[in-house]
């Protein structure tokens, strides 16, 4: 029985385990033009979060760790930004985002978090 995903506090898997619900999410968007082009935008950003983080482990510096977690931070945010315009301009219904953007506000509050205790603002 696989562990829900709020339980898992290995923010790499999680971000990994994110990233393929992304791409299963955009293989099932519309086929139209501005589906298309609105997936593409969010697999980019989506998957960006994860490669960050992997990122910021290779780091030298708590500085450079901390930036790479900024720009994990800042592509959950876009993440959230493209899922609710395919929600709002109704590329896709209520209950198939719902879950996928749980998951992406949650991954932006832990990232946040994570940020403002790496600056020792927390």
């Amino acid at each position: 029985m696989e562990e829900p995903r709020h339980k898992i506090y290995d923010l790499r898997k999680r971000t990994y385990l994110y990233a393929l619900d992304i791409i299963n999410f955009i293989e099932n968007l519309p086929k139209d033009y501005i589906s298309i082009i609105i997936g593409r935008q969010l697999l980019r950003s989506a998957t960006s979060i994860g490669a960050n983080i992997i990122e910021a482990q290779a780091s030298s510096s708590k500085k450079d760790f901390t930036n790479f977690y900024s720009h994990s931070l800042k592509s959950a945010n876009e993440s959230k930004f493209w899922l609710s315009l395919l929600l709002d301009s109704h590329r896709v219904p209520f209950d198939k985002t719902k879950i996928i953007s749980d998951e992406t506000i949650e991954l932006s509050n832990i990232l946040a978090a994570s940020i403002l205790s790496l600056k020792g603002k927390r």
